[in-house]
């Protein structure tokens, strides 16, 4: 592999399936698989829940203690026609205002999920873009070779970079591309394999965990459980600050030991590992960045500094009020704003990387095809949501469990979303999918527990990225270990003292957020 060369981009924590392919292998079934079996399940389970509703405030949120049975009034017909047309609905679909029925109609209010899904669309293409410039994975490379004789600043710099990625817009399998250089370079410290595997997975994966604004988590979940991308960012803001600090001290406090003692390495050395049995074009960093690269790295950065900036509710954050009256410069921008934003921006680094007509379609083209994908898997996810609603069964589901809930301490409830979501994580390793899935019936309950509906969000991403680090369901863990020649194994005695360590800190970080929410 070419140092800091990055693979095609693929859409971030939606590859579904491990790496290893060969005959006979059985790999669990992908994302949209999944989906397409939860969707059938779940239109047969219509037939046997009792339909009901809860009264509503003008927002569209469940009244507590109003919930009564009530006639679905679908015929088979109508039932079979929900489930074949359960994507299109999911795509478009919208709540008629009279009937509370999502159909393929256009008239009432917006439900389906033609936003998230043209927004993923522009967010694959904007990506793809700034990878076909080489911006973005030299600028990484680059930082990692000037580091290459500071051990201790090699480490906390990749992660701090990838964390940040990861938070903001998702970064991980764009990690795959960064092995061939990362690994040398620590290897050249008197570090050993297990050392560059977790700088990579961890420092990403603790980004996508804590996500603040990644569009793949926080976007999406935000915009299923129907609250702004904004909304709860100071809590996890600081959940990323202290879950990075801590992943990062500990991936250094290993590398430190097996520098004093090499026997202590938990995965050894292999043949050519060690500093006298390795050529300087071993550790050849990459080229350096050109005046192009830098200017598309800037315009990165602002870009992503705009839409930070755009979704926050300002006013609510620097009031404590969550009626307070938006300012004048405040954005509130949502999902087709933010559409717009990442294609013009996209159109911008193809200027600015001086790409050519030509090239910039194609590669606007192609990183969209690259992202249809979570896209669908969005979609489909959707659908089951308008199977449930049109049934309606939805409300019936939120009856069951509103009596528990109600009486649950708001910080257990967190906790509770938290844990409940780690078997879905597993299952769903699309966090997009997962999201759009569990987030209708999840936000509700929030409602009922007396929690806001972003700690809710919070919880829940924690359970998709704390899955994530280690489950090997997923390309970034298996595609890694491949790549660095570390074990599965072996990476996950390496890394299980610390998911014990994130588990602790990420339900104290949901307890104090109910606390103070």
């Amino acid at each position: 592999m070419t140092p800091g060369a990055a693979p095609p981009p693929v859409p971030p924590e939606d590859a579904d399936e491990p790496s290893g392919k060969g005959p006979g292998r059985r790999r669990f079934p992908s994302a949209l698989t999944v989906l397409a079996l939860v969707t059938v399940l779940v239109w047969a389970l219509a037939f046997v829940l009792p339909a009901g509703g809860y009264a509503r405030t003008a927002a569209g949120r469940p009244v507590q203690g109003t919930y009564h049975r009530e006639p679905s009034g679908r015929t088979f017909p109508e039932r079979l026609g929900d489930l074949f047309l359960s994507p299109v609905n999911g795509l478009y679909g919208v709540r008629d205002a009279r009937t509370g029925l999502v159909g393929p109609d256009l008239s009432g209010r917006l439900y389906g999920s033609a936003g998230v899904f043209l927004f993923v669309l522009a967010i694959g293409a904007f990506i793809t873009v700034v990878f076909a410039t080489g911006a973005l994975d030299r600028g990484i490379g680059r930082l990692a070779h000037r580091l290459r004789d500071r051990g201790a600043l090699l480490i906390a710099g990749v992660m701090a970079v990838f964390s940040l990625l990861g938070t903001v817009e998702g970064f991980a399998e764009e990690t795959l591309g960064f092995y061939g250089l990362i690994v040398p370079l620590v290897l050249a410290l008197g570090f050993d394999r297990l050392v560059a595997t977790g700088a990579i997975i961890l420092g990403a994966g603790i980004g996508v965990l804590c996500s603040t604004v990644n569009p793949f988590a926080t976007g999406v979940a935000s915009s299923a459980a129907e609250v702004s991308l904004g909304d709860g960012i100071a809590l996890r803001v600081a959940m990323w600050l202290v879950l990075t600090a801590a992943t990062t001290v500990y991936v250094i406090r290993y590398a430190r030991r097996v520098r004093a003692d090499p026997g202590r390495s938990l995965c050894g050395f292999l043949p050519g590992d060690r500093a006298q049995d390795r050529t300087a074009e071993d550790t050849a960093g990459p080229p350096p960045l050109t005046r192009l690269h830098k200017a598309v790295l800037i315009l990165v950065a602002l870009l992503f500094a705009l839409m930070v900036f755009s979704v926050i509710p300002w006013s609510g954050a620097l009031t404590g009020r969550a009626d307070a009256r938006p300012y004048a410069w405040e954005l509130g921008w949502s999902f087709p704003q933010l559409a717009a934003l990442f294609l013009v921006g996209a159109v911008l680094v193809g200027v600015v990387a001086r790409m050519g007509e030509q090239r910039l379609s194609a590669t606007l083209v192609a990183g969209a095809a690259d992202f249809v994908s979570p896209a669908l898997v969005i979609v489909l996810a959707r659908g089951v949501t308008v199977i449930m609603n049109n049934a309606k069964v939805t409300d019936t589901v939120l009856h069951a469990v509103e009596g528990a809930v109600a009486g649950t301490p708001s910080a257990l409830f967190g906790i509770l979303v938290f844990v409940v979501n780690l078997p879905l994580a597993f299952l769903i390793p699309s966090t997009s999918g997962h999201a759009t899935l569990a987030m209708p019936i999840l936000a509700p309950l929030a409602d009922f527990a007396g929690v806001t509906r972003p700690l809710v969000v919070t919880a829940w991403q924690a359970a998709s990225g704390w899955m994530n680090l280690w489950v090997p369901t997923t390309a970034v863990i298996m595609g890694g270990v491949s790549l660095a020649k570390v074990g599965y194994d072996t990476y996950l005695r390496f890394a299980a003292p610390l998911l014990a360590l994130l588990f602790v800190l990420i339900c104290a970080f949901i307890a104090l957020g109910a606390a103070v929410g």
